[in-house]
């Protein structure tokens, strides 16, 4: 099934899909400069794919909520030679920024895993 992030407020009752979630944050972060893709599991194969920035979708994201707010993993592709730590804080950044925007809820962690690396 779907998974779901639910939030109650005052308001009611906000379930976002994690499809949504790694849509936002896989263009936020493949937007970052040195990001060549995202990276996904393949269940049916067991074995890593590497995407081009156009299928970058709903891959290589996992969403969890602690205590009401967001814990966000996403693995990446890096375009060969570029600055790692650099190119990790820029995407911590905008990921944080743009989720937050789009949602109003707080990103409490991004952690960047950089499974690979491709020359352009």
């Amino acid at each position: 099934g779907l998974f779901m992030i639910k939030l109650e407020n005052h308001l009611g009752t906000i379930e976002i899909s994690q499809e949504y979630f790694a849509n936002l944050v896989g263009h936020a972060a493949s937007e970052c400069f040195g990001v060549s893709g995202m990276v996904f599991s393949d269940p049916t194969q067991g074995i890593r794919s590497a995407l081009n920035r156009q299928d970058v979708a709903d891959k290589g994201v996992k969403v969890k909520t602690i205590g009401g707010r967001l814990s966000i993993e996403l693995h990446i592709v890096v375009t060969y030679g570029v600055n790692i730590a650099a190119i990790v804080k820029s995407i911590v950044n905008k990921v944080r920024y743009t989720v937050e925007e789009a949602t109003g809820l707080e990103v409490e962690k991004v952690d960047v895993f950089v499974d690979g690396m491709k020359s352009e």
